[in-house]
């Protein structure tokens, strides 16, 4: 297949382009700043329209994850940013795929897991989840990633392109042991005995481990049946406290301080981030992959971590 990732130099674009390209597909993807790949790159801006629209003519696949990075603080600047990169950037794509005379059979566009509110009563699965962005007393910063997840989809669905089946990914964190990575991140702070509870310690940690990432990506351009939002997140979501517990366990220690939620607000101002990332409360389950079929590989955190660990320890050795 020929396959086009806009936007795909993050994280998960990076995990997604070595897949693919290791099966042997015709990978292209699509960077503001060009650079040396195993497979082709090809500039774009994300805003406007340019050559790079050829990539996606008679490409079998196109998967959007273009967005600023929200591993920032909120402030005026970043947050146009953030917006503005997710909303133009599937505008842009729109315009283009309308246009083209061979049109990708199917376009995957990034959107987010946390579009549902702070849930600690209950799962969210795409039928029966909430929407937050209106609940009493939530911090600025979540109304804004949810205003910025509901603007992302409501452009990607505004237009209907014959020919073409448009799925929203609302996915939970990646983990894989890449440096720099969510899990990398996680268990840095395992390795310096700071891993303890995030207090309170109750809010739900949604998470999907990279192979069933791949997997899920795969099983959903596979089935032509499928379209509209699916959650991308393991079946089993679990508190903060355990989840860390957990990871101190596979990493062999048992020492991890606990963090309060106001060491949280200074330390993630010291590291230009937002303490959303951490406290609040994800409780999203994969309805429609689970009723279409699909298995996990690593549907529980035990084994997910432990596999975690062991590929970080390998690669950290080399």
């Amino acid at each position: 297949m020929k396959i086009v990732i806009p936007g795909g130099t993050g994280q998960v674009g990076h995990i997604l382009a070595r897949h693919f390209h290791r099966q042997g597909h015709a990978v292209t993807v699509l960077s503001r700043i060009p650079h040396a790949a195993p497979w082709r790159v090809v500039a774009w801006d994300g805003l406007t329209l340019g050559p790079w629209i050829n990539e996606l003519d008679g490409c079998e696949v196109c998967i959007n994850l273009a967005g600023r990075s929200v591993n920032c603080r909120y402030t005026p600047a970043n947050r146009r940013a953030i917006f503005e990169s997710r909303v133009r950037s599937t505008q842009v794509l729109n315009q283009a795929i309308a246009a083209l005379a061979n049109p990708p059979a199917v376009w995957l566009n990034a959107s987010t897991a946390t579009i549902y509110r702070h849930a600690l009563d209950r799962p969210m699965d795409e039928v029966t989840g909430e929407f937050g962005g209106d609940e009493p007393g939530a911090p600025d910063t979540w109304n804004f990633s949810i205003q910025v997840a509901k603007a992302w989809e409501q452009e990607f669905f505004s237009t209907t392109i014959p020919g073409t089946r448009k799925i929203a990914l609302r996915s939970a964190m990646t983990l894989s042991p890449d440096r720099g990575g969510v899990f990398d991140v996680f268990l840095g702070l395992v390795r310096h005995g700071l891993g303890g509870t995030t207090l309170p310690g109750n809010q739900y940690v949604s998470w999907i481990h990279e192979a069933d990432f791949i997997r899920a990506v795969e099983f959903l351009i596979e089935r032509e049946y499928i379209a509209g939002a699916v959650n991308l997140a393991s079946p089993h979501p679990l508190p903060n406290r355990n989840f860390m517990r957990i990871l101190r366990q596979e990493w062999g220690t048992s020492i991890g301080l606990p963090v309060a939620g106001w060491m949280l607000e200074i330390g993630t101002l010291f590291l230009r981030t937002e303490s959303e990332l951490i406290l609040k409360s994800r409780q999203v389950i994969p309805g429609r992959l689970l009723d279409a079929g699909f298995e996990f590989l690593y549907p529980d955190w035990p084994d997910a971590s432990r596999e975690l660990v062991m590929r970080w320890r390998a690669r950290s050795s080399m």
